[in-house]
């Protein structure tokens, strides 16, 4: 049986929400055994987060939040109540025999219960601690509280995602999922296996820093380069793109499409195809930058020829001409999307037991990971974890016996 590329490892997971549990979550794909310690009859905050909610085997709502799913797949949940002593006891005990750390607690949070990174370093010079935080480790906002719409609006990200004021529905946007959130979690990811090759060389850990806003300002990319390097303060377009013509949506006979026309060729075929050869001749549109400078004579102009055609009708004509070109789906017809179900992107998992105390879940589905391995492919081990489900299993792992961990549940520790 597959175990994954990391299934030697431990990881002692302490942060909750988006950003850290992405990460344990790759991390755990990869086969890497992640224990979540979560807070005693609470858990997690995303647990709480619906709508929407887990069905029961009725189709009934649960009290249990469709967001934990989405990260936290593959995990093993314990609750541990670290302002008391017995549970900082217990977690430093985890962190002996731990790899990895990840926590998202406030800047200096858990140096009060004595679980900081320079802490657990005297007890385990091996540990890898990554920090998640909205501003990081230092400078005037260290202390600050940060979430993703915060990054978004702060970085200028917003400020980039919408449509031009001047238009109806104009104004800056949030994008529809929490990316900076998402994006935190896949740099921690790397920076944790770069740490661990660094401790393959040296034997050693270390502390790894990653911030909300670093990481928002990283993922400006070429907006953040143009910028940098010319003044210019790039503007909201919607869905054009600043630097390529025609690549954006296009209406169409019975909806919309979208172009994604990337170089001079791919450009021409379109011509051709259209019986529109001229255009790729004209001087205007013949190369990127002149179609960039004459895109507001050259988009109305292919409008009126892209609404004589359906979607699906466009889609037939160019995928043979290797003209980038494909629907707007929603979520629903994206997973129905037959690409999608040949790449196994929908994996649905069995719940063991009851999910919560009142009704019993029989399935859990999740979006596959796109980490696709060919000797060390993502493993499968168990859906997301019931709040403290395997607190008696770690424990025992941990060398406490039955009496130990009734005494550790009546005191309200675990």
């Amino acid at each position: 049986m597959n175990q994954g590329a990391l299934s030697h490892l431990k990881v002692l997971d302490l942060s909750r929400v988006l950003a850290g549990p992405w990460c344990t979550q790759m991390l755990a794909d990869l086969g890497a055994d992640v224990v979540k310690v979560e807070r005693p009859k609470e858990g997690d905050d995303t647990r709480h987060w619906g709508p929407p909610f887990l069905k029961d085997a009725q189709g009934n709502d649960t009290d249990q939040a469709a967001y934990f799913t989405a990260c936290n797949r593959n995990k093993r949940s314990i609750t541990i109540d670290i302002a008391k002593p017995e549970g900082q006891a217990l977690i430093r005990q985890m962190a002996l025999s731990s790899d990895i750390l990840v926590e998202n607690f406030k800047v200096g949070g858990l140096k009060h219960y004595g679980l900081d990174f320079d802490s657990l370093k005297a007890l385990n010079p091996r540990l890898i601690y990554c920090s998640i935080t909205g501003f990081g480790q230092d400078g005037p906002y260290a202390e600050r509280a940060g979430y993703d719409l915060m990054i978004q609006a702060m970085s200028g990200l917003m400020s980039i995602t919408g449509k031009p004021d001047n238009v109806p529905g104009g104004g800056p946007l949030r994008v529809g999922v929490a990316l900076t959130d998402l994006f935190t979690g896949c740099y921690a990811t790397s920076a944790i296996l770069a740490a661990l090759e660094v401790r393959n060389r040296t034997g050693a850990g270390q502390h790894i820093d990653m911030a909300l806003l670093d990481v928002g300002m990283a993922i400006l990319a070429n907006q953040a380069a143009g910028f940098l390097n010319t003044g210019k303060v790039p503007q909201r377009q919607g869905n054009s793109h600043p630097s390529l013509a025609p690549y954006q949506d296009f209406p169409t006979a019975d909806g919309a499409m979208l172009l994604a026309i990337g170089n001079d060729g791919q450009f021409a075929r379109f011509c051709h195809a259209v019986g529109k050869p001229e255009w790729s001749a004209d001087p205007r549109f013949a190369t990127m930058s002149g179609r960039n400078t004459n895109r507001g004579e050259l988009i109305p102009a292919m409008e009126t020829v892209t609404r004589t055609r359906t979607t699906a009708q466009w889609i037939t004509l160019l995928e043979d001409k290797a003209v980038p070109c494909g629907p707007i789906n929603d979520i629903g017809q994206a997973f129905a999307d037959e690409q999608v179900k040949a790449r196994g992107l929908e994996v649905k998992q069995p719940v063991v037991g009851v999910f919560n105390a009142d009704s019993a879940i029989k399935n859990i589905s999740t979006v596959a990971s796109p980490l696709r391995l060919t000797a060390t492919p993502p493993v499968l081990l168990c859906a997301p974890p019931a709040l403290g489900e395997h607190t008696d299993e770690v424990l025992r792992e941990m060398g406490l016996n039955a009496e130990a961990i009734e005494a550790l549940r009546v005191s309200g520790v675990v």
